[in-house]
């Protein structure tokens, strides 16, 4: 399993979210390039980095941080936010973004997933966000009638390689993560797409869990900046099973 520390991008600050509601947006870092620099010292091999006011607006803002990352760590980076056509997910995958997320296109343009897959395979994962799980977009500010295992399976069939699930009621809230529906997502997906977890986690017993469920990976936000993680050790458990 692999570890994703997290860097969420707004007004070109670091920031964290309550619940994906952006009137409670705080600053969590000073410099995004320190911060990855320490997540890589750390041991982590990947980061996951989003950028909220493209997700509100539907196509790339802060573009030039991630590159930066990309070009000047040695950290791969999972990229979310804003990413609405194939012409965006070539500029990305071509400067360097190991993974291109596809959120809310998943559920309103799920043509442009298929056509992201059959041209860049695991480079492409699908973010399905949900609360209480039915499926939310557009920064979480729109909400559908779409259940998550349903899309999930339809994304499975498009022949996407990695879904990132996150629980909006966990999110930034270091409750523990929802077990319940990444199991069943697990069982659904089985041996054909891997599961990341977001949302929720709080410290190394969840890391624990998303293991032994034979998850993908775990997405760690929050609980690094406030301490109640310690990444050096969930990267080791991760890798090592000790």
């Amino acid at each position: 399993m692999i570890i994703l520390p997290a860097i969420d991008i707004k007004d070109r600050k670091c920031v964290r979210l309550l619940k994906g509601d952006f009137s409670t947006v705080h600053k969590v870092a000073e410099n995004y390039m320190e911060t990855a620099r320490d997540f890589e010292k750390a041991g982590a091999s990947w980061i996951h980095m989003v950028d909220l006011d493209g997700a509100k607006e539907g196509k790339p803002v802060n573009s030039d941080i991630y590159l930066d990352v990309a070009e000047n760590t040695n950290l791969k980076v999972e990229l979310g936010g804003g990413i609405r056509s194939l012409d965006t997910v070539e500029y990305y995958v071509s400067n360097g973004i190991a993974r291109v997320i596809l959120g809310s296109a998943a559920l309103k343009n799920p043509q442009l997933v298929i056509d992201a897959v059959k041209e860049y395979g695991k480079k492409i994962a699908v973010g399905i966000d949900a609360k209480n799980g039915i499926v939310a977009s557009e920064g979480w500010v729109e909400s559908s009638e779409v259940d998550y295992i349903t899309l999930s399976l339809e994304m499975i069939r498009a022949g996407v390689k990695n879904i990132i699930f996150t629980d909006i009621s966990k999110d930034g809230t270091l409750s523990g993560v929802n077990t319940e529906q990444l199991s069943a997502l697990k069982a659904t997906a089985g041996d054909n797409c891997g599961i990341t977890a977001s949302g929720g986690v709080y410290d190394i017993n969840d890391i624990i869990i998303c293991k032994k469920m034979g998850l993908y990976g775990a997405i760690c936000g929050k609980s690094i900046y406030t301490g109640s993680l310690d990444l050096a050790e969930a990267v080791r458990y991760a890798k090592e099973g000790i």
